[in-house]
Formats: structure tokens, C-alpha cells, sequence
């Protein structure tokens, strides 16, 4: 990818990642009618492109850079010197690691999908090592639920494959049949990730489609 291809597919990627809650004008970002952030002129490098942070309601002013690029065959994204509009403290609890999630979750987009991380695993391998994991959820949640079991059921199984994903990226039906979760650069999913192929399960299984995999970037490879 070419600072030129990053400069114009960068900032547009973030739209798509954020379902269209945000959007993009010229150089700024709007949530709505409110300006978050406003960028100055795109400087184009090899392999990078950076633009000044001139403003907008996330903003303390005008300050920083962010920069998209190639290093040690990564693409990564970076602020330097920008002064949020929060006080430091409370933006590194709230704004931070939505940006962290958003802009990885862009990047992996930016990426695509090929070079695969592995060999696809079969969608049988995969409905088997979720009926597996149906039934240890089921079991977990008729042991320590006396009532409302199948709010404990989905409770349970919420929590179980997040943490199994973020750990380890197997469940113990993905241990059975020899495959894992991955993010689409091989890489181990993060939290974020996992929480949002997990709330995007029902809407995988009513259309038949792998559409978490899709909008969370992440992929389940054979072992």
C-alpha cells in the first residue's frame, strides 16, 4: 500500500468499521451534526501519510499528527502530540480504548483478508465445535441457575467464548476439533474484537452467513 492508497482509503475505512455513526466530510469526522475531529492537508510519504489534528469537539485545540504507515512490515497507526479535550486520566479510561478498538478494527480492514492467516476450517468442523460448546454452556448454566436459566445460559455463554477468544482464540469445541479464532493477520484477537463477533453471533446464525467474522475481523482457521 502506497502513502497515496492510504491517504485516500484511511479515514474512509473508519466509516465502515463504525457502521456509518460516523462520517466523514471533507477532512472531519462528524457523529451526527457534531464535528469530532477536524484534520488538516493529508502529507504523503513513502509507504505513509500523516495529517495535522487542527480541531473539533474532541480536541483541546489544535495539535498532533496521525500517522498511517509501514514499519518492520506492520501497518500501524499512531497520534503524536494530540491534547484531548477530556482531562488525560478520564480520556485514557473512556475515549482510548475506543479508539485502540476502532482503528485496529481498520487497519485489519485496510489489510483484507488475503494473505489467509490458515486453511479455512469446514463449516462442519465449525457447527460441531459449536454444538460442543452449546452443551458445556447448557451444563454450566442447569448447575448454578435455579431460575431464568436461560438468561444464565446466554450470560454464560457470552462471557465463556469472549474469554476463551482474547486467551486463546479456542473454545473447548474449537480444542475438539482442531481449530481457533484469529484476527485476519494470524494475529490473536483482542477483547474488543471478541465482544463484537460474540453479539453478532444470532445475526450469523439467522442469515447463514459468517457476518461476524466479516465486521469483526477475524477468521477460524483448521489446526
Amino acid at each position: 500500500m502506497s502513502g497515496e492508497w492510504l491517504a485516500a482509503n484511511f479515514l474512509p475505512a473508519l466509516i465502515r468499521v463504525t457502521f456509518g455513526l460516523v462520517t466523514l466530510r471533507e477532512r472531519s469526522l462528524y457523529a451526527g451534526p457534531v464535528e469530532l475531529l477536524r484534520f488538516g492537508e493529508a502529507e504523503v510519504g513513502r509507504g505513509e501519510v500523516s495529517w495535522p489534528i487542527d480541531g473539533g469537539l474532541l480536541a483541546a485545540g489544535p495539535a498532533g499528527r496521525l500517522r498511517a504507515g509501514w514499519a518492520d512490515g506492520r501497518l500501524e497507526a499512531r497520534v503524536e502530540g494530540y491534547r484531548p479535550a477530556l482531562p488525560l486520566p478520564v480520556y485514557a479510561l473512556t475515549q482510548l480504548p475506543l479508539h485502540h478498538a476502532l482503528v485496529r478494527l481498520q487497519l485489519l480492514r485496510l489489510r483484507g483478508r488475503l494473505p489467509a492467516a490458515g486453511v479455512p476450517a469446514e463449516v462442519t468442523r465449525r457447527a460441531a465445535a459449536g454444538f460442543i460448546d452449546a452443551a458445556v454452556c447448557a451444563t454450566i448454566a442447569l448447575a448454578v441457575a435455579r431460575k431464568r436459566r436461560l438468561r444464565a445460559f446466554a450470560a454464560i455463554a457470552a462471557g465463556y467464548h469472549v474469554a476463551a477468544w482474547t486467551a486463546s482464540g479456542k473454545t473447548v469445541g474449537g480444542a475438539v476439533m482442531r481449530m481457533r479464532v484469529v484476527a485476519v493477520d494470524g494475529s490473536r484477537p483482542s477483547l474488543p474484537q471478541a465482544m463484537l463477533r460474540c453479539a453478532l453471533l444470532p445475526l450469523a446464525a439467522l442469515r447463514l452467513r459468517a457476518v461476524h467474522d466479516d465486521l469483526a475481523g477475524t477468521d477460524v482457521i483448521a489446526e
